[in-house]
């Protein structure tokens, strides 16, 4: 028993959250940036303090909740630039997802925080710790779609409406774009997380995962405003992560989107 709360506490300190009794096994990823209102940005999807937070056109923060999503006729919601993924360290990046998991619903999973750990293609090995802040009816189960400006817009597509993109939106309509040097012309504010994902994330295609549910690390809850009944947030882990190398590899293209649940 000293030996597991050993363990339990070098991983804590290792990736900035505290892991809890939850959800657990190994799963799957895709990639998607559709510019919509995530589905855990209405009130009534679970337990938390408040839904997610969305933002206007402008990517100003919303403060009517209720605010008609984006990827709707006349809708006014979007997803928040901020929800980018970002690292920390060469090992670890903060995020957030699409989620859907095996025997739970939205309620289980909305602005829950999981550490991935990476068991496939040229990021084996690292872990990002993602928050759900949205899911897709076509997700298998035990998928978590990575939320990354670029990474494809599927069904969806506010994008265009948003930024100005291409009608299907940037690169491939699943997937995304190719190469790190197509987010060089993406607005200002997705371009970190674009890079992202040819630098820290390396261009990998759809990599494999096992994960745990973790309490969230305040850094991803201060920008998504959502934390889940009777938890708090861990302080997390502060850093500034520069790539090592200017060139990464490209990208197949080949991720499946999440569909955004409309509702």
């Amino acid at each position: 028993m000293q030996v597991s709360l050993k363990q339990l506490a070098i991983l804590a300190l290792a990736t900035g959250a505290a892991t809890v009794d939850a959800a657990s096994g190994s799963g799957k990823t895709t990639r998607y940036w559709d510019c919509c209102k995530g589905s855990c940005g209405w009130s009534g999807k679970a337990s938390v303090n408040q839904p997610i937070k969305s933002c206007d056109k402008s990517d100003n923060p919303l403060a009517n909740m209720a605010a008609k999503n984006a990827c709707e006729s006349g809708g006014q919601a979007y997803m928040c630039t901020n929800q980018s993924p970002w690292a920390v360290s060469d090992t670890l990046s903060y995020g957030f997802a699409a989620v859907k998991l095996s025997g739970g619903t939205e309620s289980s999973w909305c602005c829950a925080c999981y550490k991935l750990t990476f068991t496939s293609g040229p990021v084996s090995g690292q872990q990002l710790i993602v928050q759900a802040t949205n899911t897709g009816g076509d997700l298998g189960q035990n998928h978590f779609d990575l939320a990354m400006p670029g990474g494809g817009v599927g069904l969806y597509n506010a994008c265009t409406n948003q930024w100005g993109a291409p009608s299907q939106g940037w690169g491939q309509q699943y997937g995304g774009i190719s190469s790190r040097s197509a987010c060089d012309s993406f607005p200002e504010k997705l371009k970190a997380g674009c890079y992202w994902r040819f630098d820290w994330f390396k261009g990998a295609d759809n990599p494999d995962v096992t994960f745990e549910e973790v309490t969230c690390p305040k850094q991803i809850t201060d920008k998504s405003g959502c934390i889940r009944s009777g938890q708090n947030p861990t302080a997390g882990v502060d850093g500034t992560w520069v790539p090592t190398a200017t060139a990464a590899p490209k990208a197949r293209g080949e991720g499946k989107l999440g569909i955004q649940e409309m509702f």
